[in-house]
């Protein structure tokens, strides 16, 4: 995706900066993941004990999709997750001729064993099972809820949640995909229950709903890759427990507690909601419905 913003990177960071004197600091999300290290006494590249002193080594999988990456290019500050990475960086005191990018696998990342990277940002949920193996820093991403549907369709150029009010609308059962329609959305009709995802695809295609709703990464996913003309209609405000994105570490890795400040830090001073509407709603197209 080509966008018309400047690359969130280390040394061109003054749009970015500039953009961040206009947000007030926000209270910290209450959904955080405990760190399973503890902060060092020192979180700068003097004091982390990383894979090369000096380097940051930040992993990913190839290709890297948009809009979490851009161009396939994870070194260039385009996409979300490149933003973050370079930010959390930032945090640390790293330059950005101090980060070094390594391709690694999804699995590999949250396999038990040593890595091959310092911190690794690939759309990773924070999970149970998961921490068994890996450490994860605070997260940095709450999934947002998406509407999506297929072009011509009646709801194709909705902008407010007022659009939808009369859609024929669809979910799986039991997600907060359905409870966000339940509950943010509110249309006249009862929604749709499917049992799964793929279902629920299929009644968009064949038109028995006019629009189905799914999480922002899957409908990144569904749109681009699954359904023929597909389009996100846009993103709604958060309900229920939303899932998580963290950042990757090794098991017991001193870098957690520091990586995990830096993230903090960043949601706390609205850098984190800038880079989100930046990269997840503007540059994406898929905007807020209010």
């Amino acid at each position: 995706m080509v966008s018309r913003f400047t690359p969130v990177a280390l040394g061109g960071a003054a749009l970015l900066l500039a953009a961040l004197t206009a947000c007030a600091p926000a209270d910290e999300d209450e959904t955080t993941a405990t760190p399973s290290a503890a902060p060092t006494a020192t979180c700068d590249p003097a004091s982390l004990k990383t894979l090369t002193a000096g380097k940051l080594t930040v992993g990913t999988d190839t290709p890297a999709y948009e809009p979490w990456f851009a161009d396939n290019k994870p070194d260039n500050g385009k996409g979300f997750e490149s933003a973050v990475a370079y930010q959390v960086a930032q945090r640390l005191g790293y330059q950005q001729s101090d980060v070094v990018w390594a391709q690694v696998g999804f699995n590999n990342a949250i396999a038990p064993g040593p890595k091959a990277f310092d911190i690794d940002v690939n759309q990773f949920s924070i999970t149970d099972e998961r921490k068994k193996a890996v450490d994860f820093s605070s997260p940095y991403y709450l999934v947002r809820q998406t509407v999506i549907t297929t072009k011509g369709s009646k709801i194709a150029g909705a902008k407010t949640l007022a659009d939808l009010k009369d859609a024929k609308l669809g979910a799986q059962v039991g997600t907060t995909s359905y409870q966000a329609i339940t509950d943010v959305i509110k249309p006249a009709g009862q929604p749709q229950v499917f049992n799964n995802n793929d279902d629920a695809k299929k009644a968009l295609e064949n038109g028995t709903v006019d629009g189905i709703v799914v999480d922002l990464p899957t409908a990144f996913y569904m749109t681009g890759a699954e359904l023929e003309n597909g389009v996100i209609v846009g993103q709604l405000a958060q309900v229920g427990v939303p899932e998580q994105f963290g950042i990757v570490l090794d098991k017991g890795s001193p870098l957690t507690g520091c990586v995990s400040k830096a993230v903090d830090q960043l949601r706390q001073d609205g850098t984190l909601a800038v880079l989100e509407k930046t990269w997840l709603a503007d540059t994406a197209g898929a905007p807020e419905l209010q």
